[in-house]
């Protein structure tokens, strides 16, 4: 089959790795790594630019929606705990409505928000920052590993790193998956490749919730 074919030629996205074995689902072809558990689109199935962002567009998150808060309070809730104010924050993928950049800033927090296609200010991501979040981003990224890398080396010591998504568990569930419908979604991320991430990173992992995962960077010793 050349579909499955092209899964087996791809490399996984996330830690590099060939040791996967292909999940057909529904008229699309996804890998799962053997090494990091994460499940990916092969690529002939993914949107292009235009189609992606034309699925962006037709979302309606508005900057004061009081449930689209405190559905970003689990991530940002995070930060409220670990990162006291003032200190620096990047919102990376923050969309159109950016409502976590106004929820950092009404709580004392200096933050910048990056994002491809409404916010794209390559800048944003060369400078360091106390913590980073991303919330219902990393599920879109077709490399995924090194965009995380990238978002590390803007973190400071004793820095934090928070991501939302859902997470994928077996491979059954995955088949009759709601989040896997929208055609953004293209890598899913499991425990496993979490703990991955953080072993990759040096990072120390906490779950404190089944959409968020906080990877902490250590700090440096006086």
């Amino acid at each position: 089959m050349q579909q499955g074919a092209c899964v087996e030629l791809c490399l996984c996205p996330l830690c590099g790795g060939d040791r996967h074995y292909a999940l057909p689902v529904a008229c699309k072809l996804y890998g799962r790594c053997l090494d990091c558990a994460l499940v990916f689109m092969a690529p002939v199935h993914r949107l292009d630019d235009a189609g992606e962002k034309a699925v962006y567009d037709g979302h309606h998150n508005e900057v004061d929606d009081p449930r689209y808060r405190a559905f970003l309070m689990r991530a940002f809730g995070q930060v409220l705990a670990q990162i006291p104010a003032p200190a620096s924050g990047l919102d990376f993928g923050c969309g159109p409505g950016p409502a976590l950049l106004a929820m950092g800033r009404e709580s004392g927090y200096q933050m910048a928000g990056y994002d491809k296609f409404y916010a794209d200010d390559p800048a944003l991501l060369t400078r360091q920052y106390d913590f980073i979040t991303s919330t219902e981003v990393i599920e879109h990224l077709a490399e995924p590993g090194a965009v995380l890398m990238q978002l590390w080396d803007c973190l400071k010591p004793g820095g934090l790193l928070v991501l939302q998504t859902q997470r994928v568990l077996s491979d059954e569930r995955f088949r009759h998956w709601r989040y896997r419908h929208d055609p953004t979604h293209i890598v899913f991320f499991a425990d496993a490749s979490f703990h991955w991430l953080a072993q990759r990173l040096g990072a120390q992992l906490s779950l404190p919730h089944p959409d968020v995962a906080v990877l902490a960077k250590a700090r440096i010793q006086p």
